[in-house]
């Protein structure tokens, strides 16, 4: 009988994400595919290091070992190597104790063609181009740009940290748009009317659903395994649009942070989010500064 993963909460992600492949990546640049072929092959039983989304997997497939017999995690990899080369990421994936076990690799093809298929909810890839177009098929995806600071080996202590922008990612750009186009004024009157009519959906919502149905398993929020909070430049009044739709949605969020415009670095650092998400490439470099950041290339704010 086939299996499903249907009741789990599934994160896709790329090779170079989740190791630290950029050797091996030059040796492509400059060399060619043979090149880089035979060094894969010569270098197979050398693990390769920790990469950019290391210690995220690491602290995902440990929430597994709460669940006992019913895991609620999935980590797929997904790579760009042939089943030929990608034998040093499997042995090094082994080497690290990471229980990962599905995959697909794609020799050079662009691998988030199979994000759908495996059901995944996030796709996490250091290739801007793969995570576009997994965002325009549906997937919440990001490219993952790594915390310019020291992390101890296991990761910051405690449950699993995710931050969120709002708008254009948990939410739809519809707001921003107006933002961006008719400025801050109306923007917060647009909000004050629209109160009590929820946002629509963003690429991530059905990502945050699905560890909201995790968290939901620990009635005693302080004993959940994960911990969410939503970071975003919204202010009052602009706050009770958001809060009526995570309330529509029903969705808990752990904590809103509303900072009217103010720098997000700090925040998320006092959070100690494990990842925080923005479709803003300026508020993902000031994250960057203190925890790791994934891009959202989606929305008002990406559109050339």
């Amino acid at each position: 009988m086939a299996v499903d993963l249907g009741d789990k909460l599934v994160v896709a992600i790329s090779s170079r994400a989740l190791f630290d492949l950029e050797e091996s990546h030059r040796v492509f640049v400059e060399e060619g595919v043979e090149a880089y072929s035979r060094y894969q092959i010569e270098h197979e039983e050398v693990p390769l290091d920790p990469g950019m989304a290391f210690l995220l997997v690491r602290k995902l497939l440990a929430i597994n070992t709460l669940s006992g017999d019913n895991p609620r995690v999935e980590v797929i990899l997904l790579s760009r190597n042939s089943a030929d080369t990608g034998l040093r990421v499997f042995n090094s994936i082994q080497h690290h104790g990471l229980t990962i076990t599905r995959a697909a690799f794609s020799s050079g093809d662009p691998p988030y063609r199979y994000v759908a298929a495996f059901g995944a909810h996030l796709f996490l890839s250091a290739e801007p181009g793969d995570v576009r177009a997994a965002l325009e098929a549906g997937c919440a995806a990001a490219t993952i740009i790594p915390a310019r600071t020291e992390h101890p080996d296991e990761g910051p202590p405690g449950p699993l940290r995710i931050a969120f922008d709002g708008d254009a990612v948990l939410f739809s750009d519809e707001a921003e748009r107006v933002f961006k186009t008719e400025g801050l004024a109306r923007f917060a009157e647009s909000e004050r009317s629209a109160a009590r009519t929820p946002l629509a959906g963003g690429p991530f919502k059905n990502f945050l659903a699905a560890l909201h149905r995790i968290q939901k398993e620990y009635p005693d929020p302080a004993h959940a395994p994960i911990r969410t909070a939503l970071v975003t430049a919204r202010s009052a009044p602009a706050h009770e649009r958001v809060i009526r739709t995570l309330r529509a949605w029903d969705i808990r969020i752990d904590e809103a942070i509303f900072l009217g415009g103010m720098d997000k670095g700090e925040f998320l650092r006092v959070f100690g989010a494990d990842i925080f998400f923005d479709d803003q490439q300026g508020h993902v470099e000031s994250a960057a500064r203190h925890v790791t950041a994934g891009h959202v290339p989606h929305g008002v704010a990406n559109e050339s």
